[in-house]
């Protein structure tokens, strides 16, 4: 095995030791950069990543976008939401059968006694408090053999 001056330490640069702890730091944190295995294991950046690539098989992948993720309790909360608002037409209307709801002229559509008069509508966008992250920041490590990853809107 061949022997390198790396800051001041003579170190095999490719050894299996090396390569077990890429293979560790990625699996503990899927966004790190090659030049952080580079300075954690004190080797250059051209070894590091030709540890990644090369030995270990890992290239650098985007999240495929979906276009939403709702938890259980986010489905549970709008089924229970949907409930609320269709009990509430129903006992608006009178009416058991809630395939035709009328809601009278336009001019009374706002009226306090009528239920569709007192909602606020918007867009079908539940907002969650979060960072959005930029393309390359969510950038991360994967194996020929991890299965895709996916990055909600």
């Amino acid at each position: 095995m061949s022997q390198s001056l790396v800051a001041g330490k003579h170190q095999p640069m490719r050894s299996e030791e090396n390569t077990t702890h890429v293979d560790e730091l990625i699996k503990c944190d899927r966004r790190m950069k090659i030049r952080k295995f580079a300075l954690k294991l004190e080797i250059p950046k051209s070894m590091a990543h030709e540890i990644v690539h090369d030995t270990l098989g890992y290239q650098k992948v985007s999240a495929r976008w979906v276009p939403k993720m709702l938890t259980e309790d986010h489905k549970l909360q709008r089924v229970e939401i949907s409930q609320r608002l269709l009990l509430r037409c129903q006992q608006d209307n009178g009416d058991e059968d809630m395939t035709h709801i009328d809601v009278g002229p336009a001019e009374d559509f706002g009226a306090k006694n009528n239920l569709f008069g007192n909602l606020i509508t918007g867009d079908e966008t539940w907002v969650h408090l979060n960072a959005p992250e930029t393309k390359r920041n969510s950038m991360t490590w994967k194996h020929p053999s991890s299965p895709v990853t996916k990055k909600f809107k």
